[in-house]
């Protein structure tokens, strides 16, 4: 295992949890009395469950740590040295770097039992962009796994307004597939059982049952992104300006003089460029989805379903980053109150942000590069 300085970092989240960032480590400790948490773990290993897990945007000297080269975005495991003082630093490893299973059996300090289960868990979660509360949720229950609510932070509010938001997506395709009445089929939507609860709609886009399932969970996840988006995105301007405008207080190096206006820019530009791609997609997904409800012609939005599982995961690392920025600004210099930080602590915390990105956009590139997604309008 390596020695992680990002723990300076995830000091600066409290008891927090973002898009990139699942705080296992605060989780715990706010769920110390929860029996229910204790009965219902996300691992088995204690040392896991107190830990943090990242979604990790790989760089080249991260590539000899896998045996086929480094994944685009990895979920790097850190574990605090000193659980009483984060700044004392942590040591981390990658999902699926070299080694993986016996560094995981002797840090997370397994017995005979428990290993495999956490192994298999740590899988899921590496397969998924972002570590978004209800996306992990439902992940998981969709892989036959129930963990204690107390890993998840999803108001009540929240889910009923994102149900709210299904029914009112999908209302109209539910009558033209007749599969029964609207709220059974919105609760079919967001269950982990689509095959017969969904038979109507898969009926009707001509799909086998497993690129049915693939395609709605990653149809959900389209649904979440766009409701997702509309919840935070108000707060992405406001957030921005912010970030160009905070000057650190006391001294400030050379080295930090240079950096923060170049991080500034590269932060802003990246959110810009990712955000309009964002759009893009979710407006091809809307165009394919009315072709379908509009002229009751399901070949645009059946391609759109077997593409979705490639696009679900790169709008998630795209969304993912913007609305960590946010939502860990917001948690950090909440809205209302006088806004200090020194200039060590201000360029980690861009340093962090701009990591979260991959390549700038250039020029007007295609949306998905494979599979290719087939352009119903031009029809």
């Amino acid at each position: 295992m390596s020695n992680d300085r990002s723990i300076r970092f995830l000091s600066t989240l409290g008891s927090a949890s973002t898009s990139r960032v699942l705080n296992l480590f605060h989780i715990a400790a706010n769920n110390a009395d929860n029996a229910e948490h204790s009965s219902n773990p996300l691992f088995v290993s204690p040392i896991l469950n107190t830990a943090f897990l990242l979604k990790h945007r790989t760089r080249a000297d991260d590539a000899y740590l896998f045996a086929g080269g480094a994944p685009t975005v990895a979920t790097k495991i850190i574990i605090p040295l000193d659980p009483t003082d984060l700044r004392a630093g942590g040591r981390a490893l990658f999902v699926d770097q070299r080694g993986y299973a016996d560094t995981l059996r002797a840090v997370g300090h397994y017995g005979s039992e428990g290993l495999e289960r956490d192994l298999s868990v740590l899988r899921l979660i590496n397969a998924i962009p972002s570590l978004d509360p209800f996306l992990l949720r439902e992940h998981l229950r969709n892989n036959k796994i129930e963990v204690s609510p107390s890993y998840f932070a999803i108001s009540e509010g929240d889910q009923t307004r994102m149900y709210n938001f299904v029914s009112q997506e999908i209302s109209r395709l539910i009558a033209l597939a007749g599969g029964g009445s609207s709220d059974s089929q919105v609760a079919a939507m967001l269950s982990t059982d689509v095959d017969e609860k969904l038979r109507p709609l898969r009926e009707t886009l001509g799909l086998t049952g497993n690129d049915f399932r693939e395609g709605v969970f990653s149809w959900r996840g389209f649904l979440y992104y766009k409701w997702s988006m509309g919840r935070f995105w108000p707060d992405v301007m406001g957030v921005l300006r912010e970030i160009n405008s905070l000057e650190p207080t006391g001294g400030i190096s050379p080295e930090q003089k240079a950096f923060l206006p170049a991080a500034r820019r590269n932060i802003i530009e990246m959110v810009r460029d990712n955000g309009n791609h964002l759009n893009k997609a979710l407006a091809a997904y809307d165009s394919s989805y009315q072709d379908l409800v509009a002229h009751q012609s399901p070949k645009g939005f059946r391609d759109f379903l077997l593409s979705a599982p490639y696009m679900f995961l790169e709008l998630g690392e795209k969304l993912g980053a913007i609305s960590h920025i946010v939502s860990f600004w917001r948690y950090r210099f909440p809205p209302g109150r006088n806004a200090t930080i020194n200039a060590e602590d201000l360029a980690t915390i861009l340093q962090d942000f701009s990591s979260g990105f991959g390549e700038k956009i250039k020029g007007d590139s295609p949306l998905i590069k494979r599979p290719m997604v087939i352009d119903t309008t031009a029809a």
